[in-house]
């Protein structure tokens, strides 16, 4: 009863109110008429509270996200599952979801009634046009009487996350696979021959052959491994991005850090495709990406890639240079002086294919292209030691330019190397 007071509403308040004051004017003027209409508008929001209060519905609840991942600009249906679990019909039942600002208004809802075991679904669209991962949920169910003097409210605990991916857009292919192999020579090493004991197992995928199960590991780890019957060497590549925010120009989702990010995830996403195996650096350091589903993996990290407070690209170059065994780089830079592009360009040897984007960030100011001096002195020093220029002004897609990716030397100063 006392959480059935504390769910009255302002309608239920101001009913018993008035049914209070109704009830004393009833006693000091003598009326009985008054008294009975007093009695009853006081009583109903204290019976409504009772039976609202008494009641014990149970509801499951569940929530399916399609897709579960987003680009930026999309769409994504998140799917709201209700059943009555028990023997009893509900009454009016109001739903809300909770969804996050940057994905839409709230998702409210009225259900009048839902029967015994009975199921109700529910469909509402999320958008954003901002990467990140989004929490949904969790949902809060308010019960309520017909006459709206009562309402009380349920929650439940689960959420699901909505992954925001950067817009990806499909590029021509760009023949860059004769330049890359330095990093492996898509070759297949075989490691039958090798003891049970060095056979390096790994956890059993749909669709694995169960000859191959590895018992004594699947004991030790406690589910089931299978061998590596062979091991595929793969060509190696890496995808350095800029984040610096002085670097970039503009706000939202139309400036230019945004867009490299896009152009990064566009690239990476065709790379792997190409059966690249690639790993990711930032100004801050190397990324992890995991083994399976590498597109997915570098999708996800680059979800929540936030601008850097870093002033030199000294920690992305390092990592580059640590890393080792890359047969490409691809750099999506934003601005940088002549000294930070000579750093960048010396990674860049015999068997390496360097591929810088340079994404002309003044054209964001409302400049002309190449109009910066700074910016054509780094196109110099770039291509003076063999990398390829992909030029990315403000309005202009990756996929229009990339196919400067595979100009051999288009840029390349006479005394220069070519790649």
């Amino acid at each position: 009863m006392r959480a059935g007071l504390r769910a009255l509403t302002s309608r239920g308040r101001s009913f018993l109110a008035s049914g209070v004051a109704a009830l004393l004017m009833a006693f000091l003027l003598g009326e009985n008429d008054l008294f009975r209409i007093g009695l009853l508008v006081a009583a109903l929001p204290l019976l409504a509270a009772l039976v609202v209060a008494r009641t014990r519905y149970r509801l499951s609840c569940a929530r399916r996200l399609s897709p579960a991942r987003a680009e930026a600009g999309g769409e994504a249906t998140v799917t709201l599952r209700l059943e009555n679990v028990t023997r009893l019909p509900t009454g009016l039942l109001l739903i809300e979801d909770t969804v996050p600002y940057a994905l839409g208004v709230r998702a409210r809802f009225v259900l009048d009634r839902v029967e015994p075991r009975g199921v109700r679904e529910i469909d509402y669209r999320v958008r954003s046009d901002l990467r990140g991962r989004y929490p949904i949920g969790p949902l809060s169910v308010r019960i309520a009487d017909p006459f709206g003097l009562v309402e009380l409210a349920r929650s439940f605990t689960i959420t699901d996350t909505l992954v925001v991916t950067p817009k990806v857009v499909p590029l021509p292919h760009v023949r860059l696979s004769g330049e890359w192999t330095g990093g492996g020579d898509s070759r297949t090493r075989s490691v039958a021959a090798a003891g049970d004991d060095d056979v390096a197992p790994r956890e059993y995928r749909q669709g694995d052959d169960l000859r191959r199960v590895h018992w004594r590991s699947t004991a030790r780890h406690g589910e089931l491994m299978v061998r590596r019957e062979e091991q595929q060497w793969q060509s190696r590549g890496a995808l350095l991005l800029d984040t610096r925010k002085y670097a970039h120009r503009g706000e939202g989702p139309r400036s230019s850090f945004e867009v490299a990010v896009s152009a990064a995830a566009s690239i990476g996403v065709h790379l792997s495709r190409e059966g690249l195996g690639l790993r990711l650096v930032t100004d801050q350091g190397p990324e992890h990406l995991t083994d399976t589903g590498l597109s997915w993996s570098l999708l996800d990290t680059l979800a929540m890639v936030r601008g850097s407070s870093a002033r030199s690209l000294e920690m992305g170059v390092s990592a580059l240079r640590a890393g080792g065994g890359d047969g490409l780089i691809v750099a999506v830079l934003g601005s940088l002086d002549a000294e930070e592009a000579r750093e960048l360009a010396r990674l860049r040897h015999s068997g390496i294919t360097g591929v810088a984007v340079l994404l002309d960030v003044d054209t964001w100011n409302g400049q002309e292209p190449e109009s910066s001096e700074e910016y054509r002195a780094v196109q110099t020093v770039l291509a003076g030691y063999g990398w390829r220029i992909v030029r990315l002004p403000a309005g202009v897609s990756i996929a229009s330019v990339w196919q400067d990716a595979g100009s051999r030397g288009r840029y390349a100063l006479s005394g220069g190397s070519s790649s």
